[in-house]
Parts: C-alpha cells; structure tokens; sequence
C-alpha cells in the first residue's frame, strides 16, 4: 500500500509539474498601479472580467481576426472562432502574454506571419489544437514550456524549428500525420528540458529518433509501430512513462533485453501481437498486456528477481514492485500459475 500511495503522489508531481507556475501566475500580474488608462481598454468582442484583468476573453464569438491586445493582458482566450491567420500587430503591446488559446479555428501555417510568434519573449503557454497545421510552426519563442498541437494536419518538422526551445517541457503532437520521414537525427535538438512527448495516432512505423534526454513520459499508442531498437532507452535514461498501445509490436521486434530498464514504472503494451510476457524491471509497478496473443506466463522469464529474500531485506526495499498487471483479452488459461504471486508479492491487481 505504502508504495502505491508513493506512486500515486509522484504520478500526481510529475503530470502536474507543468501546471504549477500557471497557478502561481495567476497572482503575479503586474502592479495595477503602474497601468495608464489605455491599459484598461477592452476590445469591443471580448470579455475583461475586473477581478481577472490580466486575462481577456474572446472565445465562441466568430471572430475572423485576433483583436488589439492590450499590453496588461497576460491569459488570451480565442479558441472557437473561424480565425485563420496570426498576425503581427494585434500583439504590438502584447509583451507581458504568458498563455494563448488559439484551439478550434482555421488557421494554417500560411496564414502565421513570420514573427508573431517570437516577438512574444515572455510566452510560456501556446494551444494550437483542432487547426489547419500542415507544419510544426516556427520561429516560436524561447521562453515556450508548452507547445500543444493535437488534432492538426502536421506531417512535416522543419529543420531547427525546435533548437531554440530549451525550456519547452511538454510537445503533444498526437492525432497528427506524421511518418518515419518526418524525423531527422537532429529533430529534437535543443529540447533539454522536454519532459512529457506525446505523438499518439499517427502513422509511424519506426520509434523516432534520438530524443531528448530529460524525457519522462512517452505516448506513442496509436501507430503502426513494429519494434523497438536495441539499446534504445539508453538515449532517454529517465523515461517512466511509456505508452505502446495499439501498435503492431511482435516477439521478434523488441530489444533482447525487452523492458529491464530501471526507469520505467508505467508500461501499457495492450492491443499489440506479443505472444510472450517481455522482460521487466523489478521497479516496474503498471504493466498494461491485455488483447494480444500470450498463451502462458513464464514466472522464470519474466520475475525480475530471485523470489527469496535475503533475512534482512523486506520486499517493499528488495522485491519487485509490480502493483497492478492487466492480461485479459490474451489465451491464457486459467489458473494463475502460484510463482506469479511468489514472484510479485506486492501485486494487488491483476486482471486476466
């Protein structure tokens, strides 16, 4: 129980971790004292609440054209319009934004005029979901930590659109169209921060090439991946999180060495072609193996460690830590062999 509690509060740190300055934000606007009387303008198609004055409201209105931000404005609403370009001027006076949503409206990669994007310097939060995107857009600000991109027409990543993004911590990419030759070895060079890269339905076959070190959560459910090359967690040593999900993963695609990375503590595989349990790490707590092709569980195979204790160890500190296994939808045949429990004493769920 102790380390379920324990793995659900550093889930809990690390999916919210990009959230926290937003919260704090909130009550770091600038000093109202300091405004002039123009700062208080408030475009005629939008909403400028009083006990919010740092944010402006333009959602679900049908605007064609982003209006004049005035430069007290640190929280931008637009999305739900019929936008189609982002201009420069509208952001003239804009240099204290932290956060835009442009969600839901029709802009391309045509219509974003080179520049109006990094003149932001103080950006920190862009949404661009649900548009018309062909591209990663570029130049984009330095001081970006969050690029959100899902649900666009993105198939293409320009060379050096990210060199400069050292502070980007998480790159959602998913519901793209992207293919294997939308990565070069150098695609994500610059991303030292990046923590959470998620690029789920789209069409890769290949897992992408040399990511960021620091990376923690990957999401690649969705694709029609077939395996995994050897050594290939070696290039992101921190990776805990790591999503597979309805891929085309077969026996023979995965390293020798399959999952034994220290790192890992959530493996969700479902929906792949696996007949065989892969090898794990005794630090491994979710591991996610429902709807393939497994007939038996091999404990010999799969215990990550020797299933007796030293007499002054205890198995919260020495034992594998696999808390929840999930096998239903495979061919296995009832009944549990009894070495799975011996093996994984902590286990408290387990779904076949």
């Amino acid at each position: 129980m102790a380390t379920t509690i324990c793995f659900v509060v550093w889930v809990v740190f690390i999916t919210d971790s990009v959230w926290t300055r937003t919260v704090r934000q909130v009550y770091e606007g600038p000093d109202p004292e300091v405004w002039t009387v123009q700062d208080f303008d408030c475009p005629r198609e939008c909403f400028c609440p009083p006990s919010f004055p740092t944010a402006l409201y333009c959602e679900n209105r049908g605007l064609k054209e982003i209006p004049a931000i005035p430069s007290r404005i640190w929280y931008l609403y637009l999305e739900n319009n019929l936008i189609e370009t982002i201009p420069e001027k509208p952001f003239e006076n804009a240099t204290q934004l932290r956060w835009i949503n442009l969600n839901k409206n029709r802009i391309t990669n045509y219509g974003i005029e080179k520049g109006a994007l990094s003149q932001l310097k103080k950006l920190l939060f862009l949404f661009l979901e649900d548009n018309e995107l062909e591209e990663v857009p570029s130049p984009l600000p330095r001081s970006l930590e969050q690029l959100q991109l899902a649900r666009n027409k993105v198939s293409r990543i320009p060379q050096g659109t990210f060199s400069n993004l050292e502070n980007l911590t998480l790159l959602d990419l998913q519901h793209n169209k992207l293919l294997d030759n939308a990565f070069q070895r150098d695609t994500f060079k610059g991303l030292k921060n990046l923590m959470q890269l998620n690029m789920a339905k789209n069409a890769l076959r290949n897992m992408p090439p040399r990511l960021p070190a620091n990376t923690m959560q990957l999401f690649l459910d969705n694709n029609s991946i077939e395996g995994i090359p050897e050594n290939y967690f070696n290039v992101i040593p921190k990776v805990a999180f790591l999503r597979l999900n309805h891929n085309k993963l077969s026996d023979a695609g995965l390293p020798s060495s399959g999952f034994d990375v220290s790192s890992i503590l959530d493996l969700q595989l479902s929906h792949n072609r696996l007949t065989k349990v892969p090898r794990i790490n005794a630090h491994l707590q979710h591991l996610h193996l429902d709807h393939n092709r497994i007939k038996n569980v091999n404990v010999s195979v799969i215990c990550p460690t020797p299933a007796t204790l030293p007499v002054d160890q205890d198995i919260f500190s020495y034992g594998p830590h696999l808390s929840y296994l999930r096998l239903d939808g495979n061919e296995i045949q009832s009944p549990i062999p009894m070495d799975l429990m011996t093996c994984f004493r902590l286990l408290q769920t387990i779904i076949i």
